[in-house]
């Protein structure tokens, strides 16, 4: 326990220091914009695009050498402890969600991103969950008619749809449009 905790530590740390440095990179739609200039309040506008990784991504990185620290002092349990971080048990159930979320991003190119949420949340709800059929046919069926009218009404973005869209197209235009727009909107500025 004591060498995953330092492990995690350090994993993370790394993680949260390559957001910092990709979320300052500037604007695809605008070349003049130097690295790190979007991290701050914009005047008249407000946070930058890079404004809430960045800051969270620092925030996330001092609590790893928090994490390093405390491990160094050995003041928490974890840091004490000699035993293994994942029994045979969290191993198990470690390999049955990660191969459910690697056969839900493998669905969803070919059945889309709805019918892989319905497919991913059956498994996960009767198989690994043990619900009843009824509970997991309704949350399994909900979750995603909830999710594709909340997403296309209100936000009127696109996710893909695999066999379920009419045509492939359709995917395509709607991104177009998006970047169109976008374009159209800081070419203002």
């Amino acid at each position: 326990m004591r060498k995953a905790e330092l492990i995690m530590a350090i994993v993370l740390g790394l993680l949260s220091i390559y957001l910092m440095w990709k979320s300052g990179e500037g604007p695809s739609w605008d070349p003049t914009v130097q690295r790190f200039d979007n991290i701050g309040l914009i005047e008249g506008e407000g946070p930058g695009s890079g404004f809430w990784p960045f800051w969270l991504s620092l925030i996330m990185l001092g609590c790893c050498v928090w994490t390093g620290v405390n491990w160094w002092r050995r003041t928490t349990p974890p840091s004490q402890s000699e035993e293994p971080f994942l029994d045979s048990y969290a191993q198990k159930m470690l390999l049955f969600v990660g191969g459910g979320l690697i056969g839900f991003l493998a669905l969803i190119h070919v059945i889309g991103f709805y019918g892989a949420m319905l497919v991913f949340l059956i498994y996960y709800l009767y198989f690994l969950g043990r619900h009843s059929i009824t509970q997991t046919l309704a949350i399994s069926i909900g979750t995603p008619i909830f999710s594709f009218s909340s997403s296309t009404s209100r936000c009127g973005s696109c996710c893909r749809r695999g066999i379920s869209s009419p045509s492939s197209s359709r995917f395509t235009t709607c991104f177009s449009d998006v970047e169109t727009s976008s374009s159209r909107r800081f070419s203002t500025v």
